[in-house]
């Protein structure tokens, strides 16, 4: 009988830790897809970033020479814009809420484009900026080519893919927090009744 007692219990044992287990190979289990979106965004606002800081010196270079001011003041504006790309890219719920637009791919490669050709146009026809020129083309064109990722990816409807994928993970997240919330009530529960029968 004690022998038959010890295997329940052990078998017991095993069935109270495998809802841990299994809870937590869910939790370790990521959706690709949900990866590379991430990723692709880290990438998108790195290049945004790269704007920034260029735009940034070419604005400085022409008020400092104070032979352009228009293109300093064009700069300004190509800051703001790309500011607005690298914030969207975080997908901030309370910046989303006013920017609908940017919630979709299209709308938010279109605003890309814009920002990378802001950021080409002008370019030091005097040769004296050969590196600001150098960063101008490489920003410039990558930020181009991640808004033509962008706009054909929301033609193919990959954001709406994306945006049902990222609902589905959090529904999946809050129902493992809600089975480790009742398997630790559970244990408490078994604790108050040994404690109770001791």
């Amino acid at each position: 009988m004690s022998t038959n007692n010890g295997e329940a219990d052990v078998e017991g044992s095993g069935r109270r830790t495998s809802p841990t287990s299994s809870n937590t190979r869910l939790r370790m289990r990521a959706d690709p897809f949900l990866v590379c979106c991430r990723c692709f965004s880290v990438v998108t606002a790195l290049t945004a970033v790269l704007c920034i800081v260029v735009n940034v010196f070419s604005a400085i270079e022409s008020f400092k020479d104070g032979s352009d001011v228009f293109d300093g003041i064009f700069r300004c504006y190509a800051v703001l814009i790309a500011i607005v790309v690298v914030v969207a890219e975080t997908e901030w719920a309370f910046f989303i809420k006013f920017w609908k637009v940017l919630e979709y791919w299209v709308g938010r490669g279109m605003l890309q484009v814009f920002v990378a050709v802001m950021t080409r146009a002008f370019p030091d026809e005097t040769g004296t900026r050969k590196e600001l020129v150098l960063l101008q083309n490489i920003a410039s064109y990558m930020l181009l080519a991640c808004g033509g990722v962008y706009i054909i990816s929301g033609i193919l409807c990959i954001g709406f893919l994306k945006r049902a994928r990222q609902k589905t993970e959090i529904s999946r997240e809050q129902a493992i927090k809600d089975l480790e919330d009742l398997e630790r009530r559970r244990e408490e529960l078994e604790h108050l009744l040994i404690v109770e029968r001791d």
